[in-house]
């Protein structure tokens, strides 16, 4: 998951970035196209060439420093922070830190409400040069072993050679033309959330937007900017009816915007929660996306907060109902098997993840999607038939649950 608290040191955890791990310095990186299909609303043309690779050195993002309050906002003055707030309150980059602000409070608030007496600890943060964070997590609580919640908003800068990747036309023609590095902000929210019953579902999710700035030697190019995110669950048992209902919010925020949404974010996350080594999926979906940049702006801001603010009504009611249910310790055993696949796609696959702890982010905040506790045994084979083989098999077939 790692939100992207240090972004993109801490990208979360379905951030914009693929890790190449074969080239460990400087790191390489691939940011992931959209594969969009024609819908009913207003599209803008997909940005071409956007598939590029970043060399990226550990020092594209400033090293944080602990705060002792919260500010109003963590963006720059030029943004709208600080004494130039009303600016802030009305761009996008203003709005979505907003948004994700008011989630995570929710969030933590409705957490807290579920557990019955654990409280989130807080950390902030901030950078010299501008974005700062909010890490929250609850351990060890009545209800939840952890809880992670965190936003975050960044500057940084892609070096030159992501420029020359993603526009080979202007290479070409210029022939020994150097441009500048091109500044970029990300702002998020991501978060994990790890109960200790094992009849009560793990949940994830982030929602980030990302833009990049004009070059220095291109003043009033356009910017390019896309949002990504999804929100999926990781039960260890599978009751229906709590899988249709999660299914069933995520299915009623999507149409709200488009029909096509649904299915097709549904697919994505069955696709990208995939551990290749277990021929497994991590979980039983929900929804994801990444580098959406062709629809209207204004509607993709609408549409992320509409999925941000539809988490609490997807999951406490499961955890409600699932919280208090008597179990053995076969079945906590079990958990903590699912539990170590968690890990396994959080360490080996997430990109977020991967990305953060290559190049020196917060190591909290990357690594609070990991669980308390996981087990691994020596090529563990659950009984045909059984509760827990009728998990495996939904993970490695995944199935339209509404």
């Amino acid at each position: 998951m790692a939100t992207i608290t240090t972004m993109i040191s801490s990208l979360p955890s379905t951030s914009a970035f693929q890790l190449h791990t074969s080239t460990p310095s400087p790191t390489t990186l691939a940011l992931i196209n959209t594969n969009s299909t024609t819908t009913s609303f207003n599209r803008r043309k997909p940005i071409k060439n956007r598939n590029l690779t970043i060399r990226a050195s550990s020092h594209m993002i400033e090293k944080e420093t602990a705060e002792t309050h919260r500010p109003d906002t963590f963006l720059r003055e030029s943004d709208g922070g600080s004494s130039n707030q009303e600016l802030g309150a009305n761009s996008v980059r203003g709005r979505f830190e907003k948004m994700i602000r008011d989630a995570q409070d929710s969030v933590c608030a409705a957490i807290e409400a579920a557990d019955g007496g654990g409280k989130f600890k807080e950390d902030v943060w901030s950078r010299p040069g501008g974005g700062g964070g909010i890490s929250r997590v609850l351990q060890d609580g009545a209800v939840w072993e952890k809880a992670g919640v965190n936003v975050s908003v960044v500057y940084g800068v892609m070096p030159p050679e992501a420029y020359r990747a993603a526009n080979p036309v202007n290479a070409a023609e210029n022939g020994n033309f150097k441009p500048e590095p091109v500044p970029f902000f990300a702002a998020g929210i991501s978060s994990v959330l790890h109960p200790k019953n094992p009849f009560a579902p793990t949940l994830h999710f982030n929602y980030r937007y990302f833009e990049t700035d004009a070059r220095k030697d291109a003043p009033g190019a356009p910017r390019q900017w896309w949002f990504g995110g999804g929100t999926d669950l990781t039960p260890a048992y599978i009751f229906e009816e709590d899988v249709k209902h999660f299914h069933t919010v995520q299915k009623n925020a999507c149409d709200k915007f488009d029909p096509s949404f649904y299915p097709r974010f549904k697919k994505w996350c069955d696709d990208y929660f995939y551990i290749k080594h277990r021929n497994e999926r991590r979980g039983l979906g929900g929804i994801f996306f990444d580098d959406l940049n062709d629809y209207d702006q204004e509607m993709l801001l609408s549409f992320a907060t509409e999925c941000a603010n539809s988490v609490v009504d997807a999951y406490i009611p499961v955890i409600e109902r699932r919280k208090d249910t008597p179990f053995t310790d076969q079945n906590k055993a079990w958990q903590q098997l699912r539990r170590g696949r968690y890990v396994e796609f959080n360490l080996v696959y997430d990109r977020g993840t991967t990305f953060g702890l290559k190049t020196g982010g917060r190591i909290e905040s990357i690594l609070v999607s990991l669980p308390l506790t996981a087990r691994w045994e020596y090529d563990h084979q659950p009984e045909e038939g059984s509760e827990e083989w009728k998990l495996l098999d939904a993970c490695i077939n995944p199935k339209e649950w509404i």
